[in-house]
């Protein structure tokens, strides 16, 4: 199963239940027998948390900001991740830098595109 899912939640809140119930569906799809092939996409608000650099984040969100982080390495790790992706577009007008963004995590240069491009290949599109 081939799913792209489209995080652009600036809530740390939302996008760590997200990324929770990413997982669970990745862990169910495994146990009944189906191979997840997930690609997780960040663009808008949610840029901010696929940053090493945790200078822009509130301080009130930065604890959010680490466990998110985190999730994101083991989702990085996990079955059936095929891949995490940053659009570059909203990292300027948030003051972000490309080059500050996980290792773990891809620059693409349009996030839409690849969305676009996930879908032609037979991925369906999801907005947690």
């Amino acid at each position: 199963m081939k799913i792209a899912f489209d995080i652009t939640d600036g809530n740390p809140h939302a996008v760590l239940a997200q990324l929770g119930v990413i997982d669970v569906t990745r862990k169910q799809l495994l146990a009944s027998g189906v191979t997840p092939r997930f690609v997780l996409t960040f663009r808008g608000g949610a840029s901010y948390f696929t940053q090493t650099d945790v200078s822009k984040i509130k301080p009130a969100d930065r604890a959010d900001a680490a466990r998110i982080a985190a999730k994101l390495r083991e989702l990085r790790q996990a079955n059936g991740i095929v891949a995490l992706e940053q659009c570059n577009l909203p990292l300027a007008h948030r003051k972000l830098n490309a080059a500050d963004v996980m290792p773990e995590v891809k620059v693409v240069p349009n996030g839409w595109i690849s969305l676009a491009s996930y879908q032609h290949r037979g991925y369906a599109y999801i907005v947690p």
